[in-house]
């Protein structure tokens, strides 16, 4: 029995986790900034800065993949006699009298107190400003005077943070700073090409500083006990390439009782061409003169702070649950919304398993990632399809991920994913139900981000159903090209080359009978959508001909993607079956099930019910739903990469949290709220903090990518949190079919799914300019059917609420 240390827990009533132990199972990380300027902070302060583009515009420099870990942060070192302490514990990893860390709404606050002195740093990002504001309130919590010497600590990445790892014989040369009072300015390269700066400040006279990380640090010393922090002293010293820091001295001088504030500020500045120097080689300031000046005393940080904190109010007010189970409302109204606003805002880019230097914006994953943000801002959302769609091919096809700082597609993680396109149908409907704006789908969008190419978004949705039917195989099933959702099914790779990538490595697509049926489920599930698009557009003939195309679909879902007992996975590049009870290994798969039974395809003729129940019967385990079973035991080349995963662990039998949401989906659709519910609550960030807080390793408050299934050598481990799909699909399956309360074209659809014990819940839920409090009551403990609404006292006919301005009470009756 593994034992269960407990490393922290929920604040509800202040939006946050509470950190109590520095030494968690594995980094637990926050991120600071929502627009352009972000940060990632873990609960010892380890993490970096970037604006932008984590890849080509990082500040500071991090190592991934070190002993020990999370190496690299905002340092902050406490020199007290011959005590030298840090209040997030590292990187001097002394033993404190007390610590804690709170992570909350795009901020995180790490206090730390040893021998009397206490040490309180709130890290964030202030709304609408390229800068992460550092706030140490140091106390003198004694009753002696306390005098000691305060070390700020920050390393410079050169910017590129794929070449700032790898070409030395260049970066060591490049390095160069400036200085000015309490101001270290980074400035490596922008005499040549580049338009911006970063600097570190801090508003407080210093007594000293450096910015040459061998000199601060000595050569051979260790970040846990540099040079100038041992000593007592800084050397003030000027970097001329080699690896340029930033570091202040500040001596603090403490009153029994007495506290003092110190503001840091990491800042960002772009300056046009024209105006980069005052004089010759010194950088123009100005810029970053005015912002350090919106930031130079406590009182304006706490102004900041609280309309941060006023921000997120207003995101959180949109949706809210009440309810008598407290772990489902802090994950609805508190840590799911909040992890979808930070996948929207870097997609699969940056996190503690990303380096945020291989990987852009995904096609597929913004569009998904739409459905958990779009009710909390979506002006943006708006913009993020114009700019996903303008990334598309004049056929259908797309790139797979774009880069955010030049927003122009790329192939660096491969293309020619054949389920691509669907996806921006899915995150266009989205947008369009929940604001009723459909003058988006006039908007001139252009092809690959080439003037003069630009057809109506609307065109784009064609042209992507479209692709679909121009790539259909022999059985009229959707060709998968390089591969479906799971990118590791490579049906038509064929590698036996250890040094190349599955998706980069040669698509052999031609003369291919690779089908794939999770993107014929996708296909019914986006067709439906654009066929009712086009009805409430008026585009009859275009909605008769697609629908047509989704008919034959599900007819050959049921002639040739039907096993039996649940959905086949695909056909291979040789037309023999995945996913089928003929194979030894990889009978069945999770996607197929689920996208095949949201569609609905063979409900009437009991498929969905078998394809779940098979899929209970043989994927489901504690931890959740594996994505297939049997686990593939030896390399299939003509399967690709899934097969190259050893047993249980991410797309070979792990417990992919991303498409367990689809099973659950499917399990509403066929009315089944109880197991929908099991299915929900098992990998319900809230219920495995309880249960599996040691084990699981990732942070409790987040859905992680993958968790290691039944196979595998310790199932319940997590990998790959904070930046997954997983966080959108949680929070459209519990919103939209669970809790039930779904945006249409015309209004709210109310029709909950629930588990026979749940008796009543209330949704406060804003909607286009309206603010409907939904009371449901489930008296004779029924899963799903809606038996009366009223509204506002008034019967309603049907179950869809009509758009109303104001504030309006919603009686739901369920029977």
């Amino acid at each position: 029995m593994i034992q269960n240390p407990k490393f922290g827990h929920f604040d509800d009533t202040r939006r946050e986790y509470v950190i109590t132990d520095p030494k968690t199972p594995w980094p637990w990380i926050n991120y600071l900034g929502n627009e352009d300027f972000f940060s990632l902070i873990s609960n010892t302060a380890g993490g970096y800065s970037f604006y932008k583009d984590a890849k080509f515009r990082r500040l500071t420099r991090y190592r991934y993949n070190n002993v020990p870990m999370d190496n690299d942060g905002r340092y902050f070192y406490i020199k007290d006699g011959d005590t030298i302490w840090n209040p997030g514990w590292k990187p001097c990893r002394t033993p404190m009298d007390s610590y804690e860390c709170r992570h909350g709404m795009n901020y995180t606050r790490i206090t730390g107190s040893k021998d009397g002195i206490e040490a309180s740093a709130l890290f964030f990002v202030p709304l609408h400003k390229w800068c992460e504001v550092q706030k140490l309130t140091l106390s003198n919590l004694s009753t002696e005077r306390k005098q000691f010497k305060l070390f700020s600590f920050q390393e410079w990445c050169l910017w590129n943070a794929a070449t700032d790892m790898e070409n030395f014989q260049r970066n060591f040369s490049t390095g160069e700073v400036e200085v000015e009072g309490s101001t270290i300015y980074h400035k490596t390269e922008y005499r040549e090409r580049r338009n911006h700066y970063a600097f570190y400040h801090v508003n407080h006279p210093v007594s000293g500083f450096d910015t040459d990380r061998e000199t601060f640090m000595g050569l051979y010393s260790d970040k846990c006990a540099p040079d100038a922090v041992v000593e007592g002293r800084s050397r003030n010293s000027i970097a001329h390439g080699w690896s340029p820091i930033a570091s202040h001295c500040i001596e603090v001088d403490l009153l029994p009782g007495e506290r003092k504030d110190f503001v840091f500020l990491l800042g960002y500045v772009e300056n046009e061409q024209e105006n980069k120097f005052v004089e010759r080689q010194v950088i123009n300031k100005e810029k970053a003169h005015s912002l350090i000046a919106e930031f130079d005393t406590a009182e304006k940080v706490d102004a900041a702070f609280d309309e941060l904190c006023a921000y997120w109010d207003r995101l959180l007010s949109v949706y809210t649950v009440k309810s008598s189970n407290e772990k489902l409302d802090r994950m609805v109204n508190i840590w799911n919304q909040y992890q979808c606003m930070v996948t929207f805002c870097m997609s699969r880019s940056a996190s503690f398993f990303e380096s945020g230097i291989g990987r852009g914006m995904g096609f597929r994953d913004s569009n998904q990632d739409l459905v958990g943000f779009v009710h909390q801002i979506p002006e943006r959302a708006r913009q993020r399809i114009i700019d996903i769609a303008s990334t598309q091919f004049a056929d259908g096809g797309c790139y797979h991920q774009y880069q955010p700082l030049s927003k122009r597609g790329n192939n660096d993680i491969g293309g020619g994913f054949n389920d691509d396109p669907c996806w921006l149908i899915f995150g266009t409907v989205a947008y369009i139900k929940e604001t009723g704006d459909f003058s988006i789908l006039d908007e001139m969008v252009p092809f690959d981000n080439q003037p003069g190419t630009e057809v109506t978004l609307f065109d784009h949705l064609r042209i992507s159903m479209d692709h679909v039917l121009n790539n259909l195989g022999p059985h009229k099933l959707p060709l998968i090209g390089r591969a479906d959702w799971n990118d590791c099914l490579n049906l038509n790779c064929f590698s036996w080359d250890p040094n190349e990538s599955f998706q980069t490595t040669e698509n052999n697509s031609e003369g291919s009978q690779a089908e794939s049926l999770m993107i014929a489920g996708l296909f019914v599930v986006t067709g439906k959508d654009y066929v009712e698009l086009c009805r409430h557009l008026g585009k009859a003939e275009e909605a008769d001909r697609m629908q047509q195309a989704v008919d034959a679909m599900v007819e050959a879902v049921k002639n040739h993607g039907w096993d039996g007992e649940w959905f086949l996975r695909a056909y291979d590049f040789y037309g023999n079956k995945i996913g089928s009870d003929e194979n030894a290994e990889g009978k069945i798969f999770i996607e197929s099930q689920g996208w095949c039974t949201m569609a609905g395809i063979g409900l009437e003729e009991g498929l969905c019910d078998k394809a779940l129940d098979s899929v209970s019967e043989r994927m489901e385990c504690e931890h959740g739903i594996v994505l297939n079973n049997p686990a593939f035991t030896t390399y299939h080349v003509e399967m690709g990469e899934i097969s190259s995963y050893p047993p249980g662990y991410k797309e070979n039998a792990g417990i992919f949290c991303h498409n367990n949401p689809w099973v659950i989906i499917g399990e509403t659709v066929a009315g089944r709220g109880n197991d929908a519910w099991r299915h929900y609550t098992k990998i319900l960030p809230s219920y495995v903090e309880e249960k599996y807080q040691a084990l699981h390793k990732l942070e409790p408050y987040v859905n992680c990518q993958m968790v290691a299934g039944k196979d595998a050598a310790r199932p319940g481990e997590g990998k790959n949190s904070w930046l997954t799909g997983t966080a959108a699909w949680m929070w459209y399956t519990v919103s939209a079919f669970i809790l039930g309360v779904q945006p249409t074209y015309d209004g709210l659809l109310i029709n909950p799914c629930l588990p026979d014990t749940a008796t009543e819940y209330e949704v406060c839920r804003k909607f286009r300019g309206g603010e409907y409090h939904i009371h449901v009551k489930n008296p004779a403990g029924v899963q799903k059917g809606v038996k009366q609404i009223t509204v506002d006292g008034k019967p309603l006919t049907g179950n869809v609420v009509p758009v109303l301005e104001g504030r309006h009470e919603v009686e739901v009756i369920m029977g």
